[in-house]
């Protein structure tokens, strides 16, 4: 048994030696068109080189399109490198590796078009590759540069295909390429039918490239797959143009032309029998033209007249490049089943904008309803406040490195710290100046002046980064259309933690209880024990505190800068105005209102922000002339103040 098994070891050991020599033996067969490729003879390598299904193929191609393959003299070819005077060599067939000097060598250097023809043929090796590297990297060339002979290898790789989401996206391509190059009518209908439901900018790009058109002109209506007959009326100008590019009509004779001409015929005070003096018309230049015309002096006079003459006599069309009209008629359906659902797909998209940006205005207005409502202070440092929230959270990263955990950290920091700012602000301030609003506003601002300078003076004048943990990078995305940040789904989810806390506070605490009474009535309040003083000073504090809350959330989505506040102070106090002062469900009103208008407006209107802004705030203002106190009046001291 012995022998019997190193026999066949050595018989297994000579067949797979002989194999890993094949692909030397093909190169050698085509050494001539390795040498010198051009894209015509190059198909015959490859088609051999396909045809061996020789695992070492796929280094071979990739090698000889970066430009890596050198020939020795004796015809040999290798995987090689420049090492100084030497090349490194691989073997192709058994990758040993050897130096040699670079004197006995060429290098092979295939042109651009040879290369276009190597990566098509390397696709076919690595959409079945172990490597799911390589096959995401042939799926991904195949989208950039799809060819009708990239069909079949698709095709054949999708059965053996065992990653899900390529396996997917394979089927969604070789779709596509169906579309585009299938050799069935049928097949290709098929695929075009399937595309009416993706609203991918691939599928509108294989629509739009099977509908796409010639415009042309002819006598008579010409045959094959036209699109449409073209009025030339609508842009006489532009084709009567195409009538003479196409050559079934002369030039028309312009008016500059025409006093050309006749300046260089002047003969005795007359041009062609008509006296100078009588030229001031265009009708007599005309006809002086005409003159010279029959005498052979100038061209034809060609007259508007003639030009809608020869429009009429002439059939201008949009032919479909696609001759089969059973297949342009199935991508117009697709299209336009297509482009319906691109536009539900941008509504939602629009809607999901507009609802994180209110829940971004929600957050920083939520705090200054609850001041202004109970308090009836305008307190233009508000935005300060959310300033001041963002660098506690820039603050904390510094000493923190884990995001997630600073995070944690810093929203109740900043609301302790905004609190406390809040409450020593009101405290200092405020209180001396209730019932006096134009002195309170005054003050407000120099306070929030003070505060801009304070954080410029000590973190600077340029951002400082609020970096956001990884999970929250990057968007869900629901199609080419449809797409929200995870930033903004967490702002949105924390706008509503926030409505749900503020409502228990003032709905189901002591303290809850208390803001309402003195919102509703203070002397009745401060008659049944309750502190109006005190009220005021906890109310400020929480307003200032929440605001701290929603600078460390604004500040993972906008820039942190000391001016941050001034970008939000507008919309806060436009929210808590419209939505009706002093009421959370106003706010939430109010800033589901604002947020929605502004972002209808920029998309009607997306190339000027401030416009958009502009417009919304004239909105606003007219609003407010039919509804003084907002979307949700609130009742009690507030409202009839």
């Amino acid at each position: 048994m012995r022998p019997l098994i190193l026999a066949l070891a050595f018989c297994f050991a000579t067949v797979a030696s002989a194999q890993a020599q094949d692909l030397q033996k093909i190169l050698q067969t085509h050494a001539d068109e390795l040498s010198k490729p051009s894209r015509n003879s190059v198909s015959v390598v490859l088609d051999d080189l396909v045809a061996s299904g020789l695992p070492q193929v796929t280094t071979f191609l990739e090698q000889w399109s970066d430009k890596n393959v050198w020939r020795r003299d004796d015809g040999m070819f290798f995987i090689a490198r420049e090492k100084g005077d030497d090349l490194s060599l691989r073997d192709v067939d058994t990758r040993a590796e050897s130096t040699e000097a670079k004197d006995g060598f060429t290098q092979l250097k295939p042109n651009g078009g040879v290369r276009r023809v190597i990566g098509t043929a390397l696709v076919q090796f690595q959409l079945s590759d172990p490597d799911l590297a390589r096959r995401e990297t042939a799926v991904a060339s195949i989208a950039r540069r799809p060819e009708a002979d990239q069909l079949g290898p698709l095709l054949a790789s999708v059965e053996s295909e065992t990653d899900s989401a390529l396996k997917a996206r394979k089927v969604q391509l070789a779709n596509l390429l169906q579309a585009i190059f299938g050799d069935n009518p049928q097949d290709r209908i098929a695929a075009i039918n399937s595309l009416s439901k993706d609203t991918s900018v691939e599928a509108r790009a294989v629509l739009n490239q099977i509908l796409s058109v010639k415009t042309g002109v002819a006598m008579t209506a010409p045959e094959g797959n036209i699109a449409r007959l073209i009025d030339p009326l609508e842009t006489p100008d532009a084709s009567y143009a195409e009538l003479v590019a196409a050559g079934l009509a002369p030039m028309r004779t312009s008016p500059e032309t025409i006093r050309a001409a006749l300046e260089a015929n002047i003969q005795g005070a007359r041009v062609g029998d008509v006296p100078v003096a009588q030229l001031g018309t265009d009708e007599a230049r005309n006809a002086a033209y005409a003159k010279l015309a029959e005498s052979g002096l100038v061209p034809p006079l060609v007259t508007a007249a003639d030009c809608d003459a020869a429009l009429a006599a002439h059939v201008f069309y949009a032919k479909y490049d696609e001759a089969d009209p059973q297949i342009t008629d199935a991508a117009e359906a697709a299209l336009s089943s297509v482009e319906v659902r691109v536009g539900w797909a941008q509504s939602v998209d629009l809607a999901l904008d507009g609802l994180s940006l209110a829940s971004i205005y929600f957050l920083a207005a939520i705090g200054l309803a609850i001041t202004f409502g109970v308090m009836g202070v305008i307190n233009m440092a508000h935005g300060e406040f959310i300033m001041m929230g963002a660098y506690t959270g820039y603050v904390v990263q510094l000493f923190v490195p884990d995001y997630t955990l600073s995070i944690i950290i810093a929203l109740p920091l900043a609301f302790a710290i905004t609190f406390g700012a809040g409450v020593a602000m009101e405290r200092l301030v405020i209180r001396h100046l209730y019932h006096r609003p134009l002195e309170t506003l005054l003050a407000t601002f120099g306070i929030s002046i003070a505060l801009q300078q304070l954080a410029k003076n000590i973190f600077g004048t340029q951002a400082r980064p609020l970096t956001s943990p990884e999970w929250l990078d990057g968007a869900l995305v629901f199609s080419d259309v449809i797409q929200i940040s995870y930033i903004r789904i967490a702002i949105f989810v924390l706008a509503g933690i926030f409505l749900a806390l503020i409502l228990f506070v003032l709905k189901r605490t002591r303290l809850g209880l208390e803001v309402r009474a003195v919102t509703q009535n203070p002397g009745m309040a401060a008659s049944m024990g309750i502190n109006p003083d005190r009220i005021n000073m906890m109310t400020f504090g929480l307003g200032s505190g929440i605001a701290g809350i929603a600078g460390v959330a604004i500040g993972l989505y906008a820039k942190v800068t000391s001016e941050m506040g001034a970008d939000y102070i507008v919309q806060s106090f436009m929210t808590v105005v419209v939505g009706g002062v002093g009421n959370v469900w106003g706010t939430l009103a109010g800033a589901s209102m604002i947020g929605f208008l502004q972002k209808g407006i920029e998309w009607l209107n997306p190339s000027n922000t401030l416009a958009a802004q502009t417009y919304m705030i004239l909105f606003i203002i007219l609003f407010i002339q039919f509804r003084p106190k907002g979307i949700v009046a609130l009742k009690g001291r507030a409202a009839a103040d």
